[in-house]
């Protein structure tokens, strides 16, 4: 794992946290879900209740996004970061529109699909952000650790030598890309700005998000791959 350095030269937080936490954060971005789309073997139907559950979970990302920003004009020292944030929020109305035309592909019917348990406990650690309480540097980390795990997680099915199922692949695409890389270490960086200037309790914080964004998301994966 390449680590990620602060100007000083010492390794970042975020770096220190990914070998710290290695064993969490390989089991939530190479989960078996992933892994099956990898190497050709996912159950479709596994894939569509992803697909189901994640429409939902991304409805309840645009205002946590909000609140990311909002905190961002209230808390950065630095207005770039209302851009990186803005960039991020003007991709999700594209992406609603994705899943709505991917599950009508599918035959996934998006108004009879509800929450299962894992997805609202998700979505209720989402809307916890919007407590004026929770630090911009901890808002902040919490964005980067969702979208590096998607990132990492999907770009493994659009290696050379993966056997992603061609119906998949757009997915994959999707979020494994080297566009959604960069914007993945924007945040990164704008996460390591904040934590190397934050006082410890704020940085003990974040690091207790950043497991429990690790946390959800393999229960989110678990979610996907059971029959329920």
């Amino acid at each position: 794992m390449e680590e990620e350095r602060s100007g000083g030269g010492a390794t970042a937080p975020t770096a220190t946290w990914l070998i710290k936490h290695f064993s969490l954060y390989s089991r939530a971005t190479r989960h078996p879900f992933i892994l099956g789309i990898c190497d050709g073997t996912v159950d479709f139907s596994s894939f569509k209740r992803w697909l189901a559950q994640d429409y939902i979970f991304v409805r309840e990302f645009v205002p946590f996004v909000a609140n990311v920003l909002l905190k961002a004009c209230k808390q950065s020292d630095d207005i770039s970061d209302m851009e990186t944030i803005l960039g991020g929020i003007a991709s999700l109305s594209e992406e609603i529109s994705w899943f709505k035309n991917e599950a009508s592909k599918w035959d996934v019917h998006l108004a009879n699909v509800a929450p299962l348990k894992e997805n609202i406990e998700y979505c209720r650690f989402l809307q916890s952000f919007g407590s004026p309480e929770i630090d911009y540097t901890v808002a902040i980390t919490a964005f980067w650790a969702i979208e590096t795990v998607y990132q990492n997680s999907f770009s493994l099915c659009i290696q050379s030598d993966s056997k992603t199922p061609t119906e998949l692949m757009e997915t994959c695409q999707r979020w494994g890309n080297a566009g959604f890389e960069q914007y993945c270490k924007s945040l990164q960086k704008i996460a390591d700005r904040r934590l190397e200037k934050a006082p410890s309790n704020i940085v003990e914080d974040a690091q207790e998000v950043f497991v429990r964004v690790l946390e959800h998301e393999i229960n989110f994966w678990n979610m996907s791959s059971s029959g329920c």
